[in-house]
């Protein structure tokens, strides 16, 4: 009965640890998607339409439980892991960080200030950019969505989906598409 127990222990905690993401020595989750950049965000753009491929931008910070739960239940989800490998160029910002971002707009802060010029106060914070941003607009002006907090896989797909087919520029905003999707999973 003793040999029962010890093998369970052993499968939950196998089964708990094959769940928990990759933490970097800077305490950000890290997923095999994202891209190691120098945090010039025209840069970043222009790498990722070479790519074909738009621009997220990821704002988290150490310890924060909501960037937890997306990096553990929502993006390891293969759907969802497959649509970001194959459809963006993700840039994580440290919201409390010191490496220098450089915005469209061409100024250069360290992280935790371009997160307060941009007004971020919540973390995960994900911006969805145009494949063309102009020089004179900051990233917070350029985004054609914006994702702050941590929301189910359902949503998290269908925002994914709705940016890449530019449903910003169509007569259906999220909140319609989204619930439409949900209405056609239930079918």
């Amino acid at each position: 009965m003793k040999t029962f127990f010890v093998a369970c222990a052993v499968f939950i905690m196998t089964t708990l640890n094959t769940f928990a993401a990759e933490v970097g020595d800077d305490g950000l989750h890290k997923a095999p998607w994202m891209r190691d950049t120098f945090k010039d965000l025209a840069e970043d753009l222009a790498e990722a339409n070479a790519d074909g491929k738009r621009l997220m931008v990821m704002i988290e910070q150490r310890g924060c439980i909501y960037c937890k739960k997306m990096h553990e239940e929502v993006f390891p989800a293969k759907e969802i892991t497959s649509y970001i490998t194959d459809n963006y160029f993700v840039v994580q910002i440290n919201m409390f960080g010191d490496v220098e971002v450089t915005d469209f707009d061409s100024t250069v802060l360290p992280e935790k200030n371009m997160v307060k010029k941009w007004g971020v106060l919540f973390t995960p914070t994900i911006l969805f950019f145009p494949e063309d941003v102009s020089t004179d607009t900051s990233a917070v002006l350029a985004a054609v969505a914006t994702m702050p907090g941590a929301f189910s896989r359902s949503t998290t797909f269908d925002l994914l989906n709705w940016v890449v087919g530019k449903g910003y520029d169509g007569d259906e905003s999220f909140q319609k598409y989204h619930a439409r999707k949900v209405g056609d999973r239930s079918k």
